[in-house]
């Protein structure tokens, strides 16, 4: 499954609350997810190389799975 992250998500990985989240760790996340993904959920309970908390927003699209947004704990 190819893992599609906008824009928005790159942009909220400087930010300090996402600080040591890589975008390895955004794309394991999303494939860990079963299932498909019709409208955009909150998946929470993921965590980092780093050890950092994280969520993901998700939803399935034709060409793959498109992560929305980061939010770090």
């Amino acid at each position: 499954m190819k893992v599609i992250i906008t824009e928005h998500a790159k942009k909220r990985l400087r930010d300090l609350r996402q600080s040591n989240i890589t975008l390895a760790d955004i794309v394991t996340a999303a494939k860990q997810i079963p299932g498909y993904i019709p409208t955009a959920t909150r998946f929470r309970g993921f965590i980092s190389k780093s050890g950092r908390l994280f969520d993901i927003v998700a939803k399935d699209i034709k060409s793959g799975r498109l992560v929305i947004t980061i939010i770090g704990k």
